[in-house]
């Protein structure tokens, strides 16, 4: 397996969570990242920005430019590619993680909260990736990776929260059409997708839904992500990979070390049976 180093990724909603936990173990192989998120003071609520992001991935031995990208916005966005590929010569990888969750039945669910999340979730993951792949189809091992769960049409899955199964499905149709409309040009989309709920600022936004003691860390999610992103574009396409499963592949055997408490039983996450 290759590394990183050397090469440049783009990761949408990288200033915390799992997009800052792929882009660090990213830059522990000496890759360049690019912060693109909308963080650029600090939030009431959650904590890091694009600049504190950028200096933990610095520390960790990697290249960061931070840049404010709104990933609704498509000139915004063509305008961060721009910059990207100018300051780092290249850009190889695209990690669409920037994403929006509101869980709630459809009386529930505000418009407003309906289209923050298509436009986030589904929007953004089209908008990105077309800005992105006139670059990326110069790496000579392009990936694109969204941040997106398999597609169950399993009724249980559209019950209880309608909207945010549409945008989260959304993205996974992407991967869909994207790994076949480039598969001839030797670009890589795949999706990735948590076993297990995962500790993160937005989970706890939810209200305590999960208990951080029933859930994983980011790094699992960072630790999949990366040996997805080593693997050769050509022959790892149109895949809905599970975390545990990519790094079970790889060898791993105790995941206990990514549990927020060992001794206590994990949440699986959703969409998954």
């Amino acid at each position: 397996m290759s590394d990183l180093k050397g090469k440049t990724l783009f990761i949408t909603g990288s200033s915390r969570g799992i997009g800052l936990a792929i882009a660090k173990r990213a830059a522990a192989d000496g890759a360049n990242i690019v912060v693109a998120a909308k963080t650029a003071q600090k939030h009431p609520k959650l904590s890091g920005t694009i600049y504190t992001a950028a200096r933990e991935i610095e520390e960790c031995g990697g290249h960061a430019l931070p840049l404010v990208v709104d990933v609704r916005d498509e000139a915004n966005l063509q305008r961060a590619a721009a910059e990207a590929a100018e300051r780092f010569g290249r850009i190889d990888i695209l990690v669409n993680n920037a994403s929006a969750i509101y869980l709630a039945g459809t009386l529930d669910t505000p418009m407003k909260r309906f289209d923050l999340m298509n436009q986030v979730n589904v929007r953004g993951t089209f908008t990105a990736s077309q800005a992105l792949l006139p670059y990326l189809q110069n790496s000579d091992n392009p990936h694109i990776l969204v941040m997106a769960p398999p597609l169950n049409m399993k009724p249980r899955w559209f019950r209880d929260h309608l909207a945010y199964t549409l945008a989260k499905y959304g993205m996974s149709m992407c991967v869909l059409g994207l790994a076949e409309e480039f598969r001839s040009p030797g670009v890589a989309v795949n999706a990735l997708w948590p076993k297990t709920v995962i500790h993160t600022e937005a989970l706890a936004m939810l209200g305590g839904l999960v208990p951080t003691a029933n859930c994983r860390r980011p790094a699992i999610v960072a630790d999949a992500a990366y040996a997805i992103l080593c693997r050769d574009s050509r022959s790892c396409t149109g895949n809905f990979f599970i975390d545990q499963e990519v790094l079970e592949e790889e060898g791993v055997e105790d995941f206990s070390g990514y549990a927020e408490n060992p001794d206590k039983p994990l949440f699986p996450d959703l969409f998954l049976d």
